[in-house]
């Protein structure tokens, strides 16, 4: 909410700056006309940066303590209020009370130190730098001409008064300025809003309500947004305690308009105020969105900060240089200082390259060791799940055609049972390459092995040569291992006397349709290690697997994936 404040006081003040009722600063300069240029289009950094130039090389007092009135805020709203205070402490050696051209511009200084000595002690105000601010703002009123830049003061002031609790004098101040904003409704809104908050804040009981939704109701109408942004702030802490429900939706309504105006301070204070009154399942959003607000906001003004510093060391660097021609004493004077500068600067950047190559160093080390972990847990995964296939389902493959059928040819289950041995003899070694001949049989023959006397399994559709043509090695070796561990399943699980496989390739994906008429699983079912890495097995190939478990009766699943 600050910015609001700031925007309204430096419109008037600036116009009292550059004004004496009618009359114009009389000398004008090139940099100075540039720098309001860029000012008035929001483009603040190149305009810090010419105005430093008007008061490097200007010869008009009004107009080098006017452009140190701009950058101070320029620096105020980058959040660098010592340099601002700094700015305006110079802008008022430029300035003398006794000449009438001045007056307009010492009024508005001595309102922008009021507001810095309150922004340098936002958090927590003492009553020490309640008066610093009152003495600029008296000062302020002194030499203010402008009934309605006196009035925006007196608002000032009147808020310094109720941010250190001295509620009685803040509203008196109050009560006679608001008759005279009756015509201009944004700030008698804002007046409005603020008694309201000053007899909240005087007297918890008081019901200050109905003077909030007035205002409100005004902004909303003069399509004021950063009245806004204001009024939901008031409400938020006005409901917080008595009806958190409504404080969290005008805290979400002030985030929303906080991102309209584009307000940095006002959207981390919505997001404060979000974090405190939202539901738990989303308080982690919230904070993770405030501390890159934060982080990034503070980072913006640090680097506003170094580089206000910057130009304007760069300024009496030039200054120097100009110096340097017409004095020896200057030149041995500079370049002792330029060494000086140096040699910081290189002590500086080899401890910053020591902590950074620390830094860089253990995080190295950090991301070897996390990679090693990794491998050994993928290797570990893939060798319990090559078990898994190899062993487990295999010999759960032969134990099922053993019990299923009357004859068996001996030297058939012998070779089956060696070539398990010949896999199991090195688990950790790479799955052998996938034969692509004859794969539809070796499916068909897969399926049909898991078939009982009281299971039937029917390979119904789309099991031809064809079909497998654009299948890649990988796909039919993972898709094996999928079919045979839902066959396993369903052999131990489903009781199913029916069991139905359909195979189609469709818009460049091969899908296949699994259904039995078994017990089914629900949503809540815990899969085990087997049906788990169905799923891992699809994503390698880029696919998926989908359990219909809302299915009246049986179990009805889905598996696709892209072919060529």
């Amino acid at each position: 909410m600050k910015k609001t404040l700031l925007l309204s006081v430096f419109i008037l003040g600036i116009f009292a700056c550059n004004k004496k009722e009618n009359t114009i600063i009389p000398i004008k300069d090139i940099n100075y006309d540039k720098a309001e240029s860029l000012f008035n289009k929001n483009n603040k950094d190149s305009a810090f940066y010419y105005f430093n130039k008007v008061v490097a090389n200007s010869k008009d007092s009004l107009t080098v303590a006017t452009s140190y009135n701009y950058m101070s805020v320029i620096q105020s709203n980058a959040g660098d209020y010592f340099g601002a205070q700094e700015s305006l402490m110079l802008s008022l050696k430029f300035l003398d009370g006794e000449k009438e051209k001045d007056i307009g511009c010492l009024s508005s200084n001595y309102n922008e130190l009021g507001l810095n000595s309150i922004n340098l002690k936002r958090y927590e105000l003492t009553i020490a730098y309640c008066d610093k601010a009152l003495f600029y703002y008296n000062k302020a009123i002194k030499y203010s001409k402008g009934t309605g830049f006196n009035l925006i003061i007196l608002n000032n002031k009147a808020l310094a008064y109720q941010k250190v609790r001295k509620y009685a004098q803040a509203l008196k101040i109050y009560n006679e300025i608001i008759p005279k904003k009756s015509k201009n409704q944004k700030e008698y809104a804002r007046i409005l809003s603020n008694i309201a908050k000053t007899k909240w804040l005087q007297n918890p009981a008081y019901n200050a309500a109905p003077d909030f939704f007035k205002a409100l109701g005004i902004r909303e109408k003069e399509n004021d947004l950063w009245g806004l942004n204001a009024s939901y702030a008031h409400l938020t802490e006005y409901y917080k305690q008595t009806r958190p429900d409504s404080a969290l939706v005008y805290a979400g309504k002030m985030y929303e308009v906080a991102k309209k105006i584009n307000s940095p301070d006002d959207k981390i204070e919505a997001l404060q105020k979000l974090i405190e009154l939202g539901p738990p399942e989303q308080t982690k959003q919230y904070f993770e969105t405030y501390r890159k607000l934060d982080d990034s906001l503070q980072t913006a003004r640090n680097a506003a900060k170094n580089q206000f510093a910057l130009i304007r060391y760069e300024a009496e660097k030039t200054k120097a240089d100009n110096l340097i021609l017409q004095k020896d004493n200057t030149e041995k004077n500079y370049q002792i200082i330029k060494q000086r500068i140096l040699l910081a600067f290189t002590v500086l950047l080899i401890l910053a390259g020591s902590v950074i190559s620390s830094i860089w160093y253990k995080k190295r080390k950090q991301r070897l060791e996390l990679e090693a972990k990794n491998t050994i847990r993928e290797n570990q995964l893939k060798t319990s799940k090559k078990v898994h296939d190899v062993v487990a389902n295999g010999l759960y493959r032969v134990m099922a055609e053993i019990e299923n059928q009357d004859s068996l040819e001996r030297e058939h289950i012998l070779d089956k049972l060696e070539v398990m041995y010949e896999k199991s003899r090195d688990i950790s070694y790479e799955e052998p390459q996938l034969s692509d001949q004859n794969f539809q049989e070796k499916i068909s023959e897969l399926l049909k092995s898991f078939a009982t006397e009281t299971t039937k399994v029917v390979v119904y559709m789309g099991n031809t040569k064809e079909l497998w043509k654009k299948v890649s090695t990988e796909a039919k070796y993972e898709l094996e291992h999928v079919l045979q561990e839902l066959m396993v399943n369903m052999s131990k699980h489903s009781k199913a006397n029916n069991v139905a496989v359909r195979f189609e390739h469709k818009d460049n994906y091969l899908n296949v349709y699994y259904a039995d008429n078994g017990i089914g699983i629900s949503e809540k079912t815990q899969f085990n290690n087997g049906l788990t890495n169905t799923g891992n097995r699809m994503n390698n190939i880029h696919g998926e697997i989908i359990f219909d478990t809302k299915a009246e009766k049986g179990l009805k699943i889905k598996i696709s994936f892209p072919v060529s």
